[in-house]
């Protein structure tokens, strides 16, 4: 089901259940996210991040519970998934009716990509391939924009410019959003809200109280960092203090 676009939460997940064969990925699963909310969503492998993601992105069903979503929902997946056979802005338009090419081109002006409207998609490179796919999603004014791990097949650099890009368009067109990501620290930097799905559930639903820009050598950002990551089973010591020096004058 869709939400009245005159109500808040954006989405409001109750009692979601999702089954496959005798094991529940999903059991009794709450969630809400507010209009231009960012919320990341950690969780091991198999632990149901893509597939609570699929559902409210009507790509599963539900086996049970409630789930309300805005209308016009869009998906960013790991892979660019352009079509070859269409140049970059009929891959931004696909599926949209006649006449949106000039905001197809606004679109890819934001990604910074107004001049490769005619390009092939295999000529472009992993990251202007992803900022394609950010645009084709972002030309539909989603009231929900889900993000399936979509900065995991590029490189480091490239990974931090389309984070900054990602979490600068998503605060300037207020989508709500939801991040699947493996990444900590790639959740700490982006969203409002990380949770954390462990057995079916959510085990961690917590707000990120840290300043933007975010500085991974922020105690703050740290201690979150530790915190989700002993959530997820990783154990991580704190950091030690320093091991005092003596001298004649005394400690220091």
């Amino acid at each position: 089901m869709t939400t009245d676009p005159t109500s808040a939460p954006a989405v409001r997940v109750r009692g979601l259940r999702r089954v496959f064969g005798d094991r529940a990925v999903l059991d009794d699963l709450r969630l809400d996210i507010a209009r231009g909310e960012f919320v990341a969503l950690l969780g091991a492998s198999g632990s149901g991040k893509t597939t609570l993601l699929r559902i409210l992105g009507a790509l599963d069903g539900a086996d049970g519970g409630e789930v309300l979503v805005p209308g016009a929902r869009t998906v960013v997946f790991q892979e660019p998934r352009l079509v070859p056979s269409k140049k970059v802005l009929a891959n931004v338009t696909v599926a949209l009716p006649r006449g949106r090419s000039a905001d197809g081109l606004r679109a890819l002006a934001e990604v910074g990509l107004e001049g490769h409207a005619e390009a092939w998609p295999a000529t472009l490179s992993g990251g202007e391939a992803q900022r394609v796919a950010l645009a084709r999603a972002l030309v539909r004014e989603p009231g929900l924009l889900l993000l399936d791990e979509p900065f995991a097949a590029l490189d480091a650099l490239t990974r931090l410019r389309m984070q900054d890009l990602v979490g600068e368009l998503c605060r300037r067109h207020r989508p709500a959003v939801l991040l699947v990501t493996h990444d900590v620290e790639e959740a700490v930097r982006l969203a409002d809200r990380v949770a954390v799905l462990r057995d079916g559930r959510l085990v961690t639903d917590e707000t990120v109280d840290v300043g933007r820009p975010r500085d991974p050598g922020d105690p703050a950002f740290a201690a979150l960092r530790r915190r989700l990551l002993a959530d997820l089973g990783v154990d991580v010591p704190a950091p030690s203090l320093p091991t005092p020096v003596r001298t004649e004058a005394g400690v220091i």
